[in-house]
């Protein structure tokens, strides 16, 4: 069988530090913190009272009233970003053979608001089950994907990936396959997550996953930061068009970059915690490097899962120094969750756009709110600290860790 080569030729953004492509980049090289106080509820009660929102978001200047009324906010923004990913890609709808396009999303909890809500409402009442009609199609994680597929009638492979935090870099290797194997010519894919929520702050406060810098909460996402203490959880969506190369240079499309491989494995360890060793990560990077048929030293930057945990951080830091030896000094290591704060199901595509458009741009995001080293931190990685870096970036990785220890990476090179 042929492997087909895959390229990406639409991006579309919806984060907390810009609301497109565009200004999404413009957040990431000028080092802009998405974090501030929480809008949505009263956070008085709450040990973290900040994350990283989408800011000056109205679902309706986008979406029809009525349609959007039938999304939770998780679904809304992944029709928000994949149209924009659709419209940068320049696809004509009506040419494409839609029985070869496909939309595969990830996302790491889905319509977590919606579900909430519809039980508050229920122990409100006087026990009569009153539920919204809406309320299982709103909920249900593969609901993002099969609106995009309603909308634009795509009828190839449709389906949501789940592995929480590593959910949307699984649905793009999934994508990249897809095409690979010659099912699909088009693949519609990335993630979105919406768990800015009281279950989902409360959640994450219980398990003591977050940060409570309550009185900074710009500074609160520091990864590699010798004072870090827990991630901030941020929400949004990314949206990527991977097509398949032949199919695109037909067309005439723009072309972001190739994607060169991906690579998946497990941790075998904990539920929660990463190995302290990062046997997984090794393993994931080495197997996405073999996937790509690239060497260690053919890759210029590596945009980190780096949560700003104490664990997480420097676990992945020393699989990176295993897996590139001598060469890890080169690379520009960075974590832009320090902005953008955690996705969760969103964060592998967000970041994977990040990447690619340091390739196109030449100039590599920082890791801010760095002030204090961490003595468990090999001081000669370069972790593009505090301040955008210039640098020809010809391959770029991006890796992304869940819950459970799913571990995904995804390869972009230069075409």
């Amino acid at each position: 069988m042929e492997i087909k080569r895959v390229v990406v030729t639409g991006l579309g953004a919806l984060t907390p530090i810009g609301n497109t492509k565009d200004k999404y980049w413009e957040g990431l090289i000028s080092g802009k913190s998405g974090a501030a106080p929480i809008t949505y509820y009263d956070t008085e009660k709450f040990k973290t009272k900040f994350a990283c929102e989408v800011k000056n978001f109205n679902a309706t200047d986008f979406l029809d009233r009525k349609e959007a009324r039938k999304m939770d906010k998780f679904a809304q923004y992944a029709m928000i970003a994949s149209d924009e990913a659709i419209a940068d890609a320049n696809l004509k709808i009506d040419t494409l053979n839609k029985l070869r396009v496909g939309v595969i999303w990830g996302a790491g909890i889905g319509g977590l608001e919606t579900f909430q809500q519809e039980v508050l409402n229920y122990a409100d009442g006087d026990g009569t089950p009153r539920f919204n009609p809406f309320f299982i199609p709103k909920m249900i994680a593969d609901i993002a994907p099969a609106n995009i597929s309603i909308k634009h009638g795509f009828m190839g492979p449709n389906y949501t990936t789940v592995s929480a935090c590593a959910s949307s870099a699984n649905a793009m290797f999934d994508a990249l396959n897809s095409i690979r194997l010659g099912y699909c010519d088009v693949v519609v894919t990335g993630g979105s997550e919406a768990a800015v929520t009281i279950a989902g702050m409360g959640g994450f406060n219980a398990m003591h996953a977050l940060s409570t810098r309550n009185e900074s909460p710009e500074t609160a996402s520091r990864p590699f930061d010798g004072t870090r203490d827990g991630f901030v959880l941020g929400e949004g969506a990314g949206a990527l068009v991977l097509e398949e190369y032949e199919h695109a240079k037909a067309r005439g499309a723009k072309i972001y970059a190739e994607v060169a491989g991906g690579g998946l494995s497990s941790d075998a360890y904990h539920m929660t915690a990463p190995h302290p060793e990062g046997i997984g990560v090794v393993e994931v990077m080495k197997n996405c490097l073999r996937d790509a048929g690239l060497k260690p030293e053919d890759v210029d930057h590596i945009n980190t899962h780096g949560t700003s945990t104490p664990l997480g951080d420097v676990a992945e830091l020393k699989a990176i120094s295993k897996v590139f030896g001598s060469h890890a000094k080169n690379i520009n290591i960075n974590s832009t969750k320090s902005m953008t704060g955690h996705l969760l199901g969103a964060a592998g595509a967000i970041e994977a756009i990040s990447v690619i458009l340091a390739m196109e741009h030449g100039i590599v995001p920082p890791t801010i709110n760095h002030t204090t080293a961490d003595e468990n931190i090999d001081p000669e990685l370069n972790l593009t600290l505090n301040k955008a870096q210039k640098r020809d970036v010809k391959v770029a990785m991006s890796n992304t860790f869940g819950f459970g220890g799913h571990n995904a990476c995804v390869l972009f090179k230069k075409i």
